[in-house]
């Protein structure tokens, strides 16, 4: 018999709201850093003109939409959506001493919505978005005082949505802002190490009080952190590219390493003390840290290799990290290297290291889809994709994993992060709209619709 998920495995799929919700200037929202990138995060940072064009201004109009979306959803057996709050809709600038209660209401009745059907909302407080007026005025994450306006922001939600969100994550992919620093922390791309992590250490004691604030607000809630997770392997079984590969492994494992444990490790020390960083760390700071979150959670979409030989150092770009291709690995139309196996195995190693429930909350194929002239969408390429890495998820819970859930990346088309594209499709539902912003914007179910309502409807059995 196929063994089956455990039977309160929350089932579902992942949003950010700077990429499905558009309306962004829409009842008293303000302008966020992903306002400012239009053509996604590897795109220039632009200051935003009257009459401007971007194509998250829109993007797949969740704002207006989303009754219809849930339903869509919950007809596929959905038990969870991770979603997160626009920043910007609860306080515009940042630094507002009271929040805007339009976009307070807007969340209200978006997750009653969602208890309409049951489906459990996993919420982000921040999502590769934060106001751009912290940074303006503040200097984004390398300010000391950005922590507090987070805290303001966080204990705001948790008081007003209690008794509706049971799930909480503090950032999105943390880890990212080493690659992408005004994404991440809200500074300039060309910062110098020093700045980045003193801004990062500032996010992480963020990240620390609100997990305080969650528990004394919110005390039958979980609150999480979220990785991005990059298993690096060594390319040969030279003892020097193991070692590299440990090094770089715990350059995004560090984050976990303080969210979790609720101090710096000692590699961390010795990296600082090697590059000549000093970080500015205060006791009240060591203190914070202390309030370790109650979850793990990550995304994954591919592995790569490392190498101390730089003849065999030619890097792909992937999605965010430069990589060594893995010969042994097919990849994407985007170079996305696919390992199915590597998801048990970042599965197995995060809860050896940290003994604590873990939850997949990305993870997914983009593609190029082709709507068929009876309107169909065969997306036989995503169902595979899919079911190859859910069952490697069942084979790690099999191993003794604790694995709350999964939510893949884009149940429904949406903006890519990395460039802004409609065309890097994820979704189980198609929306009718492209690059240059032309569509109807109607929902359309693809083929791997019904694939993933029967996996759900099998709790895995299904899965081949």
């Amino acid at each position: 018999m196929t063994a089956r998920f455990p039977h309160d495995f929350l089932w579902g799929g992942a949003v950010a709201a700077n990429q499905v919700e558009g309306a962004w200037q829409k009842d008293g929202k303000g302008i966020s850093t992903s306002d400012l990138q239009p053509q996604g995060i590897f795109g220039e940072r632009v200051e935003r003109q009257s009459g401007d064009f971007g194509i998250k201004d829109v993007a797949i109009d969740f704002y207006h939409r989303y009754p219809e979306d849930i339903k869509l959803f919950a007809e596929m057996g959905f038990t969870v959506l991770r979603t997160s709050i626009a920043w910007t809709r609860i306080f515009p600038n940042g630094d507002e001493s009271q929040p805007n209660e339009a976009g307070l209401a807007f969340y209200d009745r978006l997750f009653d919505e969602m208890a309409k059907y049951n489906i459990k909302p996993l919420v982000t407080l921040s999502h590769y978005e934060m106001p751009y007026g912290l940074i303006k005025t503040y200097g984004g994450w390398g300010s000391r005082q950005t922590i507090d306006f987070f805290e303001r922001y966080a204990r705001t939600v948790f008081a007003r949505y209690k008794d509706k969100v049971q799930h909480w994550l503090t950032f999105n992919e943390i880890n990212m802002s080493l690659h992408a620093p005004f994404t991440g922390v809200g500074l300039p791309e060309d910062s110098n190490e020093q700045a980045i992590y003193q801004a990062i250490h500032h996010q992480l004691v963020a990240s620390a009080r609100a997990v305080k604030a969650c528990h004394e607000i919110c005390p039958d809630a979980k609150i999480g952190n979220m990785l991005l997770g990059a298993m690096l392997y060594p390319l040969t079984c030279q003892p020097a590219d193991v070692i590299e590969a440990m090094q770089q492994n715990r350059e995004w494992q560090f984050f976990g390493d303080v969210q979790v444990r609720g101090y710096y490790p000692s590699y961390m020390n010795r990296y600082f003390k090697d590059r000549g960083i000093t970080l500015e760390v205060s006791a009240q700071d060591k203190e914070d840290l202390k309030h370790t979150v109650d979850y793990i959670s990550f995304s994954y979409y591919m592995t790569g290799c490392v190498t101390t030989n730089e003849e065999l150092n030619q890097k792909a770009r992937g999605n965010i990290l430069n990589m060594v291709p893995n010969p042994h690995l097919a990849s994407s139309e985007w170079g996305w290297q696919i390992d199915p196996e590597g998801l048990r195995y970042i599965l197995n190693v995060l809860y050896d290291r940290y003994q604590k429930p873990l939850f997949i909350v990305e993870n997914g194929l983009g593609a190029r889809d082709t709507v068929e002239a009876d309107g169909s969408i065969n997306d036989d390429y995503r169902i595979s994709y899919l079911n190859d890495h859910l069952v490697q998820v069942r084979e790690a819970i099999e191993d003794g994993v604790e694995v709350w859930g999964y939510t893949c990346w884009g149940p429904i088309d949406l903006v890519s992060a990395s460039k802004a594209e409609f065309s890097k499709r994820y979704g189980f539902i198609h929306v009718d709209r492209d690059d240059s912003g032309n569509g109807t914007l109607a929902r359309t179910r693809k083929k791997s619709f019904f694939w993933y309502q029967d996996v759900i409807k099998t709790q895995g059995e299904s899965l081949k």
